[in-house]
């Protein structure tokens, strides 16, 4: 059975910084593209970031540019989202999935909370 587990998150202060983890079991995801996405109460769950199996090719979305590093240890099967210079709209709860998603990948998410 395959289970993303996402780690990490938390309550940081405007400007602060958080390291996500995504734990992958079941299987291995190192040949597959893999995304951190995020949703915020009332809206719609987005992309934030994606790295390709080999990390060649990296995506942001423009509102984490130059803020977020996405990262991956195929060895590990892990992922990870370094987040820094926090603002409070990037509050949301974080999921990782393989990018494009896959329904039944979806796991509980990390809350993550910034205050203004």
């Amino acid at each position: 059975q395959v289970q993303l587990v996402e780690s990490g998150g938390g309550l940081v202060q405007a400007g602060g910084s958080l390291r996500l983890s995504c734990a992958a079991s079941g299987r291995t995801f190192s040949s597959y593209a893999m995304g951190w996405f995020r949703q915020a109460p009332g809206k719609e769950r987005e992309l934030v970031a994606r790295v390709t199996w080999s990390a060649s090719s990296i995506y942001y979305a423009d509102s984490v540019k130059g803020r977020f590093t996405i990262s991956r240890d195929n060895a590990k099967n892990t992922v990870y989202l370094q987040m820094n210079s926090l603002r409070p709209e990037d509050t949301a709860v974080y999921y990782c999935n393989t990018s494009p998603p896959r329904e039944g990948y979806w796991g509980r998410g990390t809350q993550v909370t910034v205050s203004s």
